[in-house]
């Protein structure tokens, strides 16, 4: 797959066929996932592909307590667990979340996450990240700069054995009993579950914002830059 089609159609896959996934070939994506950038090459992350199926249902159960807290505040019209959010408000909506747990369809993707073809915990290494925004007096996210750019890797690679997937971070939420489950010291912290397999659909293209929309000169209020979308529309 050319690298532009790659760029342009890597969804979050969500819905596989039941076809298995050979371990050669997801040796062959991780293979390829390991040439992502990281703080000081040092690449501080740890894949742990989860067969177990009693794990794999551990883990199922543990993403859906956070996910049905998320679905609470979305229908709240929130931002779930935004940096900024007003926690009262946004306490306010979680306690809905049992009501959309009795109401929830059981063809969902998160309610089948045990049954993925396949299941990976992504895993850092916090001794290794250089969060530079540390001792800010706010929230703190540039380490994830040595650790996501990995799982993108890990998604494009896949692509190119026909395969897709998706990262989610919902199982953090629980990540001290997540990590009980799998074994995880504490000098690491689970960064999210990657699921992959043959997808039952493709995207022709994906629909994002248009570049003027996000990038300005010379400033936050600066004049907009790019006048539309710069990539062949036979995409």
């Amino acid at each position: 797959m050319e690298l532009l089609t790659a760029l342009t159609t890597t969804g979050a896959f969500r819905e596989f066929t039941s076809d298995a996934v050979a371990d050669a070939d997801l040796e062959r994506v991780l293979d390829i996932a390991r040439f992502a950038p990281s703080g000081g090459n040092r690449q501080g992350w740890r894949v742990i592909v989860v067969k177990d199926p009693a794990i794999r249902r551990g883990l199922r159960d543990l993403y859906l307590d956070g996910w049905y807290q998320y679905l609470a505040q979305r229908a709240a019209g929130l931002t779930p667990w935004s940096p900024t959010a007003d926690r009262a408000v946004e306490a306010a909506a979680i306690e809905h979340a049992p009501d959309i747990a009795e109401a929830a369809s059981p063809d969902d993707f998160s309610e089948r996450l045990h049954e993925v073809p396949v299941l990976l915990a992504l895993v850092v290494d916090l001794g290794e990240l250089a969060a530079v925004d540390r001792d800010l007096n706010r929230y703190s996210f540039v380490g994830a700069a040595s650790v996501y750019p990995f799982a993108w890797n890990l998604l494009l690679a896949a692509r190119e054995l026909d395969l897709g997937g998706v990262l989610t971070t919902m199982a953090t939420r629980r990540e001290t009993d997540a990590n009980a489950l799998l074994g995880v010291p504490a000098d690491h912290a689970l960064a999210g579950l990657i699921a992959l397999g043959h997808p039952v659909r493709t995207f022709s293209r994906l629909t994002r914002a248009e570049v003027s929309s996000f990038t300005t000169i010379d400033g936050f209020g600066g004049p907009a830059f790019g006048a539309g979308s710069a990539v062949p529309s036979t995409l």
